[in-house]
């Protein structure tokens, strides 16, 4: 059961921002200090990569966990349990949109990086990867 109003947990909710999350700002931050340059946001292609590297046409996805619905053993993001007759379709319906978009990029012809809310707190091994993607 949840422990806030519906009112309390619809304002919580409305405030989630979709740009400039603390994971993408630590993804942002580790790139700049590796030296890339980067476009955010582009809304011409599928999907609205959070980093848009042109030259290289690559492009960075930084999703949260429980938005996207990582599934990984390792994470511990989980589906809600109160209102999952709403949360469960709408959350599905992320998970498709998202796979649209990659399938569109990839077509393309983008390389895509996803990286998760729950990969950011391991700094050197985000680095680690985003070397290996970039490189």
């Amino acid at each position: 059961m949840d422990h806030l109003t519906p009112a309390r947990r619809s304002k919580n909710m409305a405030a989630i921002k979709g740009r400039d999350t603390h994971p993408e700002m630590i993804v942002r931050r580790l790139v700049h200090g590796l030296g890339y340059r980067y476009r955010l946001h582009r809304r011409d292609l599928p999907g609205k990569p959070d980093l848009i590297f042109t030259s290289l046409q690559a492009v960075i996805f930084i999703h949260g966990c429980f938005w996207h619905q990582h599934d990984s053993s390792g994470c511990k993001a989980r589906p809600p349990k109160s209102n999952s007759e709403y949360w469960l379709p709408k959350l599905q319906k992320n998970v498709e949109r998202d796979q649209r978009n990659l399938d569109k990029l990839k077509m393309l012809g983008w390389r895509i990086l996803v990286i998760w809310e729950c990969e950011t707190r391991d700094t050197e091994e985000l680095k680690e990867k985003v070397i290996s993607f970039l490189s």
